[in-house]
């Protein structure tokens, strides 16, 4: 779920000021204020003329709502907060005190709601825009959520999943066990954060269905592994080990420890995690990488969704992609979301995951799960997935 902007303390104390200021829209040319915040940056790096602009910003009216939603599309997490702090603002200054569904016309309605269903847009402002809306157009939510299952944003997929439990709960309710799995299997369909998931899990399985969860999200399940390789002083991130440069399953190669070679790996994990630290060992200042092969039947662009607690690059079809080098964040399902490009037929991925050299015992997790989808996060398996894998949800 999209987490909610927290907004500066700074910026919380100018609301109150300014909500008595207004100037005409057509007074105020907002794109040169909205660059300026946009230009904000870590350690107080255009925090001055931010201010500056986003108090007359503020002064905005109603109308250029829907132009400071789209300015949140790409802007950073200090951006983000000042504009979304302007927005509010805004708002409220044309709301008043009036409850909900009783300022018709004060904010622009139909603008709004063309906004929240434009799915290019960041969800972030998608998310205020709909908050808005519903201040003034309380039959919103009924009327835009259940069309949700399939929205690129993982927090309108969970509300439009959410109305569906409760509709299949209620036909459980009423005795109609065959209805209500249909409703629960549409919902899990759409299911994405995991809460949601085992709940419609459970169920199921009380109804009578079987649900393969790693066919369900689409985890890689079969892995080659080797290592480990040194990154004593967190110096493997960037050094460039053999399997970076050519893989070669019956190579051999020294190791941290001596030599090393690959071998294959399943995880029996319902989330797909492959457990390095019982797979290789719990070897510290280490790199492991996690070799695997993927058939796609046609060339398209997918979501490589990975989790670890660890630092990580990837590569697809020898080609770097992506990574980052960052330890004991945490972990879960969808945590780095990665565009890559599929050819038809066979692909590669490999993974380099390297823990670093801490002892605490909450840094000791060393794993990774990954899994292949499209940009609604619906799962995308490789024509060679073994098929005792390819179970699917079934009466």
């Amino acid at each position: 779920m999209q987490p909610r902007l927290q907004i500066p303390a700074i910026i919380a104390i100018v609301p109150i000021l300014s909500l008595c200021l207004t100037v005409p829209a057509q007074a105020l040319d907002i794109a040169p204020l909205v660059k300026t915040i946009r230009e904000v940056g870590d350690e107080g790096k255009g925090n001055r003329e931010a201010s500056r602009a986003w108090r007359e910003l503020v002064q905005a009216d109603a109308a250029s709502l829907p132009e400071l939603l789209a300015a949140l599309d790409g802007a950073n997490p200090l951006a983000a907060n000042w504009l979304r702090s302007a927005i509010e603002t805004i708002a409220a200054r044309h709301l008043g005190n009036k409850s909900p569904g009783a300022a018709q016309g004060k904010l622009p309605a139909a603008p709004l709601e063309k906004f929240v269903l434009e799915t290019t847009h960041d969800p972030r402002g998608r998310r205020l825009a709909f908050e808005l809306l519903t201040k003034v157009d309380p039959t919103a939510p009924d009327r835009l959520i259940p069309g949700m299952l399939n929205d690129p944003s993982v927090e309108f997929r969970r509300d439009a999943v959410v109305r569906l439990i409760d509709e299949a709960a209620g036909l459980e309710g009423a005795q109609r066990p065959i209805d209500a799995g249909r409703v629960y299997l549409k919902a899990l369909e759409a299911a994405r954060d995991q809460d949601q998931t085992e709940a419609l899990v459970k169920a199921l399985e009380k109804l009578g269905h079987h649900v393969d969860l790693p066919v369900h999200f689409g985890f890689v399940m079969d892995w080659k592994l080797i290592g480990p390789f040194d990154s004593t002083g967190n110096k493997g991130f960037n050094v460039v080990y053999p399997p970076e440069t050519a893989v070669d399953l019956d190579a051999k190669y020294p190791g941290q420890k001596g030599e090393v070679s690959w071998t294959a790996h399943t995880t029996d994990d319902k989330y797909g995690i492959v457990d390095l630290a019982k797979a290789v060992g719990p070897h510290k200042g280490a790199a492991i990488y996690a070799y695997t092969e993927f058939t796609s039947d046609a060339d398209r662009t997918v979501d490589l969704r990975l989790g670890t607690p660890n630092s990580w690059k990837v590569w697809v079809n020898g080609k770097p992609i992506f990574g980052r080098e960052e330890y004991h964040r945490g972990m879960q399902v969808d945590q780095y979301q990665i565009k890559a490009p599929l050819n038809s037929g066979k692909n590669t991925i490999l993974i380099k995951v390297c823990q670093n050299e801490q002892k605490e015992e909450w840094a000791q997790r060393y794993q990774f799960q990954l899994r292949v989808c499209d940009a609604t996060g619906t799962a995308i398996l490789s024509k060679t997935r073994p098929a005792s894998n390819q179970r699917t949800a079934s009466r």
